[in-house]
């Protein structure tokens, strides 16, 4: 068969997510079953050849994979030990001592804010997805109304504020002042995060109707009653509890100022980089929390390794979605769809704040992943821009770029799945919640960043 070119390849891109949404949400096919038939019948019909399909998808799903799998089961570990010894209620309790019941959604967004700086979207996710869980069960409020301000507050520190990595690289390809940069991104970022995150919340969480039920939720959450062995646990206190859930962010943190620690390419260097690395951070923190929420609060060895053993279950099915969606990404990018997306985006002559935008979120449509959207983006705007002579601030170019990486979330994107299940949500459920939070923050961070550019 031929192989596709030109604008029938963004037809057979539509064609696909359209499939996809209506074999899911319509016909109830499992999500995992249907990434993978449509991944490969879109290879199909695109003219791939048939050998490098499946091996496109195998590929996507593992690149996926090795980050998620490893972050997903680590953070899930992390919160079941935080869970069981009392310790998300501890930080639950505190939350809504501070902020009350009525503003707790707000309190959300301020620590995934701060939470949410140094570590990628997943890593931040399963850190406080525990807390939130135990917020709204406190409050009884619906999981959107707490949950939503979190992913939000996660999603605007992704895109536009370092020192998170994906904005970092964008300051680094557009030669832009970080201090500048993280100036910008606050004052574009705080409002945009307000607007997308407590009050979309607010409006939205009337609307969608979680189940009663949520098997993930369920885990995270102390469902002891009066009179039950363990009910009168007394809580960890506040400070270890923090302590141990910031210890990864505090070791990402350490990693990314290595060099400004020590000289490069030394023991001691190597050492702060490859400890501050995502998947060791991690892995640190569920060794202390061993102690901190397992040894020091009375539990002995076969139950914290239950407790391990019992919480990777759930999150199984999870895992094979996001890597699946990882496979879907990945046979878009092999097709050619991705860089005919981008030659459509060059061909337009907008301006380069536009023009970074637009890229980004062509490729974060076609690909699923604000940070390939955002490192892709600013590869082919940065020529672009440097040939404006200073027209354009370079650090409003790194925030229009993150606003246009983080646009419109869907089926493509592991994060999609990773929220659709921990919230409960069916697919359609998920698109006019957080697919619509994520366009929030991306149009209005834009229009954002527009108008401090007529200042700055």
């Amino acid at each position: 068969m031929e192989p596709v070119h030109g604008s029938m390849l963004l037809v057979y891109a539509v064609i696909a997510i359209a499939l996809l949404i209506l074999l899911i949400t319509r016909y109830k096919v499992y999500p995992f079953l249907v990434l993978i038939i449509v991944s490969l019948l879109l290879g199909l019909a695109v003219g791939m050849p048939m050998s490098k399909i499946v091996s496109a998808f195998e590929t996507g799903n593992g690149n996926t994979l090795g980050h998620i799998a490893i972050v997903v089961g680590l953070g899930t570990m992390l919160g079941k030990m935080m869970a069981e010894s009392g310790g998300a209620e501890r930080i639950a309790n505190t939350l809504i001592g501070w902020f009350g019941e009525k503003y707790i959604h707000w309190a959300m967004m301020v620590v995934a804010l701060i939470v949410g700086l140094p570590v990628f979207f997943e890593v931040g996710f399963v850190l406080l997805i525990p807390i939130a869980f135990n917020v709204a069960k406190r409050t009884n409020k619906s999981l959107l109304l707490i949950g939503l301000p979190m992913v939000a507050g996660l999603s605007v520190v992704h895109g536009l504020i370092p020192p998170h990595p994906a904005a970092l690289l964008a300051v680094q390809a557009y030669h832009a002042d970080i201090g500048r940069t993280i100036a910008y991104g606050v004052m574009v970022g705080v409002p945009t995060a307000i607007v997308a995150g407590p009050l979309f919340a607010l409006l939205i969480h009337k609307y969608i109707k979680l189940p009663e039920h949520n098997p993930l939720a369920a885990q995270f959450v102390d469902s002891k009653k009066e009179g039950e062995e363990g009910a009168k646990r007394e809580l960890p206190g506040f400070g270890i509890t923090l302590f141990t859930i910031l210890l990864p962010v505090l070791l990402m943190l350490i990693g990314s100022w290595a060099d400004l620690i020590s000289s490069p390419k030394t023991l001691p260097n190597d050492l702060l980089k490859f400890v501050g690395t995502s998947d060791v951070a991690l892995l640190v923190a569920v060794l202390f929390s061993f102690w901190s929420f397992g040894a020091s609060r009375g539990f002995d060895r076969a139950q914290i390794q239950k407790f391990c053993g019992d919480c990777l279950a759930p999150i199984a099915g999870i895992t094979l979605i996001v890597g699946a969606g990882g496979g879907f990404g990945n046979v878009l990018r092999d097709s050619g769809i991705s860089q005919q997306l981008v030659a459509t985006a060059s061909a337009a002559h907008l301006s380069p704040l536009l023009l970074g935008w637009f890229v980004a979120a062509l490729i974060r449509l076609a690909t699923g992943s604000a940070t390939v959207a955002m490192t892709t983006a600013c590869g082919i705007v940065a020529p672009i821009a440097a040939a404006s002579h200073g027209a354009v601030s370079a650090e409003l170019l790194v925030l229009a770029t993150g606003c246009g990486s983080l646009i419109f979330s869907h089926v493509n994107d592991g994060g999609f799945w990773l929220i659709k299940e921990y919230f409960g949500m069916t697919v359609g459920q998920t698109f006019k919640t957080w697919s619509l939070c994520e366009t929030i923050i991306s149009i209005m961070g834009l229009g954002l960043t527009f108008a401090l550019s007529t200042v700055v």
